[in-house]
Protein backbone atom coordinates (compact mmCIF):
# COMPACT_ATOMS: atom_id res chain seq x y z
CA UNK A 1 0.00 0.00 0.00
CA UNK A 2 2.84 2.30 0.85
CA UNK A 3 4.50 1.68 -2.53
CA UNK A 4 1.32 2.63 -4.41
CA UNK A 5 1.20 5.96 -2.54
CA UNK A 6 4.82 6.64 -3.50
CA UNK A 7 4.20 5.70 -7.14
CA UNK A 8 1.05 7.85 -7.24
CA UNK A 9 2.92 10.84 -5.73
CA UNK A 10 5.80 10.39 -8.20
CA UNK A 11 3.38 10.22 -11.15
CA UNK A 12 1.60 13.40 -10.05
CA UNK A 13 4.92 15.22 -9.55
CA UNK A 14 6.13 14.13 -12.99
CA UNK A 15 2.96 15.41 -14.68
CA UNK A 16 3.13 18.83 -13.01
CA UNK A 17 6.84 19.53 -13.69
CA UNK A 18 6.51 20.07 -17.48
CA UNK A 19 3.71 22.58 -16.90
CA UNK A 20 6.10 24.71 -14.85
CA UNK A 21 8.77 24.75 -17.57
CA UNK A 22 9.23 27.92 -19.62
CA UNK A 23 7.82 27.74 -23.11
CA UNK A 24 9.81 29.28 -25.96
CA UNK A 25 8.00 29.93 -29.22
CA UNK A 26 9.92 30.93 -32.33
CA UNK A 27 7.53 32.33 -34.90
CA UNK A 28 9.00 32.63 -38.38
CA UNK A 29 7.60 35.69 -40.09
CA UNK A 30 7.94 35.35 -43.88
CA UNK A 31 10.66 37.62 -45.23
CA UNK A 32 12.26 38.23 -41.80
CA UNK A 33 15.76 36.89 -41.16
CA UNK A 34 16.93 36.67 -37.55
CA UNK A 35 20.66 36.91 -38.34
CA UNK A 36 22.06 40.28 -39.44
CA UNK A 37 23.62 40.31 -42.90
CA UNK A 38 27.41 40.37 -43.17
CA UNK A 39 29.18 43.54 -44.27
CA UNK A 40 28.92 44.14 -48.03
CA UNK A 41 31.75 42.81 -50.15
CA UNK A 42 33.89 45.15 -52.17
CA UNK A 43 33.19 44.92 -55.88
CA UNK A 44 35.21 46.85 -58.40
CA UNK A 45 32.84 48.73 -60.66
CA UNK A 46 32.95 47.61 -64.27
CA UNK A 47 33.17 50.16 -67.06
CA UNK A 48 29.84 51.88 -67.76
CA UNK A 49 27.72 50.48 -70.55
CA UNK A 50 25.54 52.61 -72.74
CA UNK A 51 21.86 52.27 -71.81
CA UNK A 52 22.68 50.12 -68.74
CA UNK A 53 22.65 50.71 -64.97
CA UNK A 54 24.85 48.79 -62.52
CA UNK A 55 23.02 47.06 -59.65
CA UNK A 56 25.53 46.40 -56.84
CA UNK A 57 26.00 42.91 -55.37
CA UNK A 58 24.27 41.94 -52.14
CA UNK A 59 23.94 39.26 -49.50
CA UNK A 60 20.95 37.01 -50.24
CA UNK A 61 19.32 34.76 -47.62
CA UNK A 62 18.79 31.17 -48.82
CA UNK A 63 16.74 29.84 -45.84
CA UNK A 64 19.89 28.65 -44.00
CA UNK A 65 22.68 31.15 -44.54
CA UNK A 66 23.68 34.24 -46.48
CA UNK A 67 25.13 33.82 -49.96
CA UNK A 68 26.75 36.59 -52.01
CA UNK A 69 24.99 37.57 -55.21
CA UNK A 70 27.34 39.56 -57.46
CA UNK A 71 26.31 42.82 -59.10
CA UNK A 72 24.85 42.97 -62.59
CA UNK A 73 23.65 45.39 -65.27
CA UNK A 74 20.00 46.17 -66.02
CA UNK A 75 18.49 48.21 -68.82
CA UNK A 76 18.24 51.92 -67.96
CA UNK A 77 14.86 53.67 -67.93
CA UNK A 78 14.63 57.17 -69.39
CA UNK A 79 13.94 59.88 -66.76
CA UNK A 80 14.42 57.39 -63.91
CA UNK A 81 17.29 56.66 -61.50
CA UNK A 82 17.86 53.28 -59.88
CA UNK A 83 17.85 53.20 -56.06
CA UNK A 84 19.63 49.99 -54.91
CA UNK A 85 18.01 47.64 -52.40
CA UNK A 86 19.17 47.31 -48.81
CA UNK A 87 18.78 45.23 -45.65
CA UNK A 88 16.68 47.05 -43.03
CA UNK A 89 15.79 46.20 -39.42
CA UNK A 90 12.16 45.15 -39.13
CA UNK A 91 9.99 43.20 -36.67
CA UNK A 92 12.92 41.99 -34.54
CA UNK A 93 14.98 40.79 -37.51
CA UNK A 94 16.18 41.86 -40.95
CA UNK A 95 14.19 42.28 -44.16
CA UNK A 96 15.44 42.88 -47.69
CA UNK A 97 13.96 45.96 -49.36
CA UNK A 98 14.20 45.57 -53.14
CA UNK A 99 15.74 48.28 -55.26
CA UNK A 100 13.40 50.34 -57.38
CA UNK A 101 13.23 53.07 -59.98
CA UNK A 102 12.57 56.64 -58.88
CA UNK A 103 11.76 59.63 -61.00
CA UNK A 104 14.99 61.48 -61.77
CA UNK A 105 15.03 65.20 -60.96
CA UNK A 106 15.83 67.67 -63.63
CA UNK A 107 18.81 69.33 -61.92
CA UNK A 108 19.43 71.91 -64.62
CA UNK A 109 15.83 73.16 -64.54
CA UNK A 110 15.71 73.19 -60.73
CA UNK A 111 19.01 75.10 -60.54
CA UNK A 112 17.79 77.66 -63.07
CA UNK A 113 14.47 78.12 -61.18
CA UNK A 114 16.30 78.58 -57.85
CA UNK A 115 18.57 81.22 -59.37
CA UNK A 116 15.58 83.26 -60.65
CA UNK A 117 13.69 82.79 -57.40
CA UNK A 118 16.68 84.03 -55.39
CA UNK A 119 16.94 87.07 -57.66
CA UNK A 120 13.21 87.83 -57.35
CA UNK A 121 13.23 87.29 -53.61
CA UNK A 122 15.90 89.93 -52.95
CA UNK A 123 15.21 92.25 -55.86
CA UNK A 124 13.26 95.38 -55.04
CA UNK A 125 13.38 95.09 -51.25
CA UNK A 126 14.53 98.12 -49.36
CA UNK A 127 16.48 98.09 -46.10
CA UNK A 128 13.22 97.87 -44.12
CA UNK A 129 12.42 94.40 -45.47
CA UNK A 130 11.73 91.91 -42.69
CA UNK A 131 11.87 88.13 -43.05
CA UNK A 132 9.05 86.34 -41.14
CA UNK A 133 10.21 84.17 -38.20
CA UNK A 134 11.53 80.73 -39.20
CA UNK A 135 11.60 81.47 -42.93
CA UNK A 136 15.30 82.38 -43.10
CA UNK A 137 16.28 78.92 -41.83
CA UNK A 138 14.17 77.39 -44.58
CA UNK A 139 16.02 79.47 -47.18
CA UNK A 140 13.02 81.57 -48.11
CA UNK A 141 14.54 84.98 -47.23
Amino acid sequence: MRITHILLAATMAATTLPSLAQVSVNINVPGIVQLPPPAPRYESLPRPRSGQVWVPGRWQWNERAYAWRPGYFVAARPDYAYAPGQWVRADGGWRWRDGDWRRAERRDRRHRDDRYERHDRHHGHDDGYHCPPGQAKKGRC
